[in-house]
């Protein structure tokens, strides 16, 4: 795992030791993603510069450092990322080649020399984001990973094209420009994260999954998906999975099995963090399927009992005889990492998870470089509530008349969240839900509309968003409502969908990829292998929820090396008491960010929704934590980085 970092001067006018200087500025933003080591390579005659920053895992030695040249000299490599299939590709690339080391990084330049770029990424099993200029043709072309596992951000302004890991890559270029992209905050302020290809800066884009951006020496871009979700549950559609139960359950196991082997190979030390839950749980059981000693697992506790999921990780971890480290966070701890936040995430980002999701990966970081997750499993066996919950209760809605179910909505926001949560207490914890009375109010929000529009609603921190935000108009989401619906006729197969390319790259897996990189440690998700997501895709619906029940086909999984009742439980999250938090010692920081003399003053955001939002989470009349924390973060970076 590493950084990435680089531009081109399209008019070729800058001398080599600023080119090489420039590059090394911006690599070594990126310090805390590769820590081992540091490199640059520059080209004066193309003006090219790409710079890198290693974390070591596979080959510690100096053949591993980048940017790498392929044998050639052609090809020159600067790459973040882990490719779990590097030694097939090596055998299918022949004895003939003169091997300097044994990195997978080696393996990848050879195969993009000897095959092309597209043909070499096409066989690659892994997570990635890349950059290759060809001196040959002095074209420079961008590669991200099929799911977006590893980040990559680039733009281009004026005759100068930058490119990098984080944005702070970017800012670290001296003639960068930092303008506030308006629009794309409006859709921040809905979802909490930026839903790529935008950033919060105006002509500063990611590049998207599965893509290749290349500019060429005229400085014409190109831009074309090398794979796409659609295209492959299309393809898995032409060939669905038609085997009984026990043959699917197979399946997955020896899927996923392959999958979590190929994920622990390193040259440095390999753990898991561990929940208890049926995603992390699995992948930690057929890590300890494959390994001769006990596995290392990491999890993380708190004091309020709503929040901790400890005793959990402790059961599983105990009955597979894992070596477990937990540690139990005190509410100091966790607030003690909120003003760093701006810094670690670099970009606005509000999801609270991230909170604990940094404190277990700083735990990990003490005993491993390199760490599994669970990540993806709701996305691809429906795990989420709302999956479920919310399109049985639209079904069930839409037998009602339209004004039984507004008079339905209204009587349940009558009542505040803290009443109803102190009414479903009477519930045996076990079958109770975490904030019972805030997702109540959610659904009196669906119960009058369709499946998009229940989507919509379900996913949206700040449903209107447009109001909030001074001289921001949100932008229509590309994916047409009529092609989704051909696609995938079933409303949860299509919210899956929408989650696996909007969800899992903006929020899951920034927060993990920022999280872990802030303390230099290595997340590789199993889950999120492309082989499995197709092999998921070609199941039926019927194999992923049965009875109510989620994830069935991977608890099935789980169930052969775990027993049910380990892991059954209500699905809770990763997440803290922010909510309370606000109302008592975040208040006087929470006050700060949302006053309303500073925010008309900076010209952003209309302070009224957000004073009558802030009063009203104060006053327990609504549970206003969500929509808060986005204005929160994003006021925690504006002023650190001072954008305007």
């Amino acid at each position: 795992m590493c950084g990435l970092a680089g531009f081109l001067d399209l008019k070729r006018a800058t001398p080599a030791a600023e080119l090489e200087g420039i590059a090394r500025a911006m690599a070594d933003s990126l310090f805390h993603r590769g820590p081992d080591e540091g490199g640059v390579w520059v080209d004066e005659s193309s003006g090219a510069a790409l710079g890198h920053r290693r974390l070591s895992i596979v080959d510690l030695t100096a053949a591993g450092r980048q940017p790498m040249p392929s044998r050639s000299g052609r090809y020159v490599l600067s790459y973040n990322g882990e490719i779990y299939n590097a030694e097939q590709l090596r055998a299918e690339l022949g004895a003939g080649h003169d091997w300097r080391g044994h990195s997978d990084t080696e393996v990848l330049a050879e195969a993009i020399a000897s095959w092309g770029l597209e043909a070499a990424i096409a066989k690659c099993v892994g997570m990635f984001a890349l950059a290759v200029f060809d001196r040959e043709t002095r074209q420079l072309s961008l590669v991200r990973d099929r799911l977006g596992k590893k980040p990559l951000y680039w733009s281009q302004q004026g005759a100068l094209f930058m490119f990098g890991s984080e944005l702070r890559a970017l800012r670290a270029h001296p003639a960068f420009r930092a303008d506030l992209d308006r629009d794309g905050l409006v859709g921040f302020v809905r979802r909490g994260y930026y839903r790529g290809p935008g950033t919060v800066y105006l002509g500063v884009n990611q590049l998207e999954p599965g893509h290749i951006l290349t500019v060429s020496a005229a400085g014409e871009f190109t831009q074309a998906a090398y794979w796409t979700l659609a295209r492959q549950i299309e393809e898995a559609r032409a060939a669905p999975f038609t085997g009984t139960d026990a043959q699917a359950i197979d399946a997955l196991e020896r899927t996923l099995g392959d999958a979590v082997a190929r994920r622990m190979v390193a040259d440095v030390p390999v753990g898991a963090f561990l929940s208890g839950g049926y995603d992390s749980s699995a992948v930690v059981a057929l890590m300890q399927k494959a390994s001769a000693r006990p596995v290392r697992t990491f999890s993380i506790g708190f004091n309020e009992a709503d929040y901790n999921e400890a005793p959990y990780a402790r059961a599983v971890a105990a009955h597979l005889k894992t070596d477990h480290t937990e540690f139990m966070v005190t509410p100091h701890e966790t607030r003690d990492v909120i003003p760093r936040l701006a810094d670690i995430y670099d970009e606005p980002f509000a999801d609270s998870s991230q909170i604990p999701t940094f404190l277990v990966s700083k735990l990990a970081r003490q005993q491993v470089t390199v760490a599994l997750s669970g990540d993806g499993g709701d996305e691809l066996f429906a795990g989420y509530n709302r999956y479920h919950l919310g399109e049985t209760l639209r079904r069930r809605m839409a037998l009602l008349p339209h004004g039984v179910r507004s008079g339905l909505a209204r009587a349940i926001t009558a009542a505040r969240p803290e009443m109803l949560d102190r009414l479903a207490g009477i519930l045996p914890r076990r079958i109770r839900p975490p904030y019972p009375g805030d997702k109540l109010h959610k659904f009196a929000g669906v119960l009058a509309l369709d499946a998009s529009g229940v989507y919509r609603q379900l996913t949206s921190q700040w449903p209107e968003p447009d109001g909030v935000v001074i001289g921001g108009r949100e932008r229509v989401w590309p994916q047409s409502d009529a092609a989704l619906n051909a696609l995938l006729p079933n409303p949860i197969e299509r919210m899956q969908y929408l989650d696996t390319v909007s969800y899992l790259p903006g929020d899951i897996l920034t927060k993990v990829d920022r999280a872990s990189m802030a303390v230099s440690l290595e997340v590789r998700a199993p889950l999120l292998d492309h082989r499995l997501a197709a092999f998921a895709w070609s199941l039926p619906l019927s194999l992923k929820i049965r009875n109510g029940d989620a994830k069935w086909v991977l608890r099935q999984v789980l169930y052969r090396h775990v027993p049910p009742a380990l892991v059954d439980r209500p699905k809770s999250g990763f997440s803290i008491p922010v909510g309370g938090w606000l109302r008592a010692e975040l208040r006087d920081w929470a006050e700060d960010l949302l006053d309303e003399r500073k925010l008309r003053e900076a010209g952003i955001f209309n302070p009224a929704p957000i004073r009558a939002r802030w009063k009203q989470h104060l006053d327990g009349v609504r549970n206003g934590q969500y929509a808060l924390w986005s204005i929160l973060m994003f006021e925690a970076w504006r002023r650190r980085h001072g954008v305007a």
